[in-house]
């Protein structure tokens, strides 16, 4: 139990003479930690968390790609372990990296867009690593509460920028924030913030546990390779995307989805550019390349230091993307491409190389994963749990749905709130508010999702069970009540008149009736 205090009291005092990030940092700091249990005997592992910003599960060499070079993130996986099945719980910037942060589902959490700040008295598991005897550094993007770039809780050290960020320094007064301190961005950000990285590893002693969470930026739009890596995908063949030719009312995929195609989110008009898709996605390739070398330059570190095979190094995004799966770019969406993220582990004193683990994980168990590497028992509020030993032992128990939500922002007012249910083998998505149709995915026959079976009445038990399931898991903790936020910002809500922007899709097939049904109106 949270233990409130003398200190904690005289913080509230700052909601009155403070401005909102100051207060959000004040407040942060004054909780007490709960207190958690340490494993006996335990060893405290060096950890390092590198998470990228809008990397797709399935771009990188090893996944498959059919160009793109990842040999950095390809060695992590020959010599560690591919978790293959990675999800976040909300497909947006500032959520997934709130749950990642907190081990909390975001109605949880409360950090629904990326406009809202982290809640007063939020509890990141780094201060339990701090408390615990490690060194901390944060460095990188944050974008919870994108108006400042404070040092926030849980590090001893800190790199950061507001909100997004630039690949490149807009101007001579653009800075990063380093350990409080207004710094020139000097270069392209990937590499300067792989050097801060490297920096802060060489000045690690061997007497005391370190955890280095490095934030890119990259891959996020407005997708910028560095210069050394223009124009490398130019001529690569991309006819492998797909065009969400598929998604039509006769298999009943919802009439938002097929109205979204012509939006800022949609293949037909993305980012509101007449750029195209095949343009945007190569420069996004292009910039995977800078963060590949990244990861190159912090794993020949600890080489350097010695410690390459006893650190545990982990690599995740932090949200899927989509590149025309339903006629969609973007992310917060329910389905596979937009929810699933990559996520490779290497430890080679605890892992054999070319491990793979199917179970599903989801980004909810970041923390309580390195808590257990540093010795600590997950905090019993957190809705996460530890994979650090699922893949020596597969037939550790584990869960068999995972739960997915996203809550409406009027600034992107073409994604409805949805919640979704992911099994094993299947999928149910609903939605609040709309006047469409709920979907149900067979994922072993159908992965691309482009079969809606909800209205399949073989299926109408599975659906029943699916659904019951998702309210369930939504009512443990207050995820009935849908958040809401003060709307920020502008809204991208244009359509593109040459590309049938006036006209709306039609309802799903199996929505239209030929007859009237109710016989009974008086």
């Amino acid at each position: 139990m949270i233990r409130i205090t003398l200190r904690f009291l005289l913080s509230l005092f700052a909601l009155c003479v403070m401005g909102a990030p100051q207060t959000a940092r004040v407040m942060a700091q004054a909780v007490e930690l709960p207190e958690i249990q340490r494993s006996a005997g335990a060893k405290q592992r060096n950890v390092i968390f590198i998470l990228t910003d809008d990397h797709r599960y399935d771009a990188m060499g090893f996944a498959g790609h059919p160009f793109l070079e990842t040999p950095n993130m390809d060695q992590l996986a020959s010599q560690g372990v591919h978790l293959k099945n990675a999800f976040v719980t909300t497909s947006l910037c500032s959520p997934s990296r709130a749950s990642i942060l907190t081990g909390l589902y975001t109605h949880k959490h409360r950090v629904i867009d990326n406009n809202r700040l982290v809640p007063p008295n939020t509890i990141f598991f780094p201060q339990y690593l701090q408390q615990a005897g490690y060194s901390t550094a944060f460095i990188g993007k944050w974008h919870m509460g994108g108006a400042h770039d404070e040092p926030r809780p849980g590090f001893d050290h800190w790199v950061s920028f507001r909100g997004q960020g630039n690949y490149l320094s807009p101007g001579p007064n653009y800075t990063l924030n380093v350990n409080g301190e207004r710094v020139p961005q000097r270069g392209y950000i990937t590499d300067e913030l792989t050097d801060y990285a490297v920096d802060w590893l060489e000045q690690q002693s061997a007497d005391k546990p370190f955890f280095m969470y490095l934030s890119h930026k990259a891959v996020h739009a407005n997708f910028t390779p560095a210069e050394r890596h223009a124009d490398r995908y130019a001529d690569a063949d991309l006819s492998f995307l797909p065009k969400g030719k598929e998604i039509t009312a006769q298999a009943n995929s919802p009439r938002w989805v097929r109205d979204q195609r012509n939006s800022w989110h949609g293949i037909d008009f993305s980012y509101h550019s007449d750029k195209g898709l095949d343009y945007l996605y190569r420069r996004y390739c292009e910039s995977v390349l800078a963060v590949d070398d990244s990861v190159g330059r912090v794993l020949e570190q600890l080489k350097t230091m010695g410690i390459h095979d006893e650190t545990i190094v982990i690599y995740m995004g932090d949200n899927g993307f989509m590149w025309g799966e339903h006629g969609l770019i973007d992310k917060r969406v329910a389905y596979e491409a937009s929810i699933r993220v990559p996520l490779v582990m290497q430890c080679p004193d605890l892992y054999p190389g070319g491990t793979v683990v199917e179970e599903v994980i989801g980004n909810i168990d970041i923390g309580p994963t390195i808590l257990q590497a540093a010795g600590l028992e997950t905090p019993e509020y957190m809705d996460g749990e530890s994979f650090l030993e699922l893949p020596n032992n597969p037939s550790q128990a584990w869960r068999d749905y995972f739960l997915y939500v996203y809550y409406w922002e009027k600034n992107f007012p073409q994604t409805p709130t949805q919640f979704a249910l992911r099994g094993e083998r299947y999928k149910y998505i609903t939605y609040y508010g709309l006047w469409d149709t709920d979907e149900f995915y067979d994922l072993q026959n159908d992965p691309g999702e482009t079969q809606n079976l909800i209205y399949d009445p073989s299926l109408a038990a599975t659906i029943k069970t699916y659904e019951a399931k998702l309210y369930e898991m939504l009512g443990e903790a207050g995820g009935m009540d849908i958040p809401m936020n003060q709307p920020a910002g502008r809204s991208s809500n244009k359509r593109w008149a040459e590309r049938g922007g006036a006209h709306a899709a039609d309802f799903p097939s199996a929505m239209v009736v030929d007859e009237p049904i109710n016989r009974q109106a008086q």
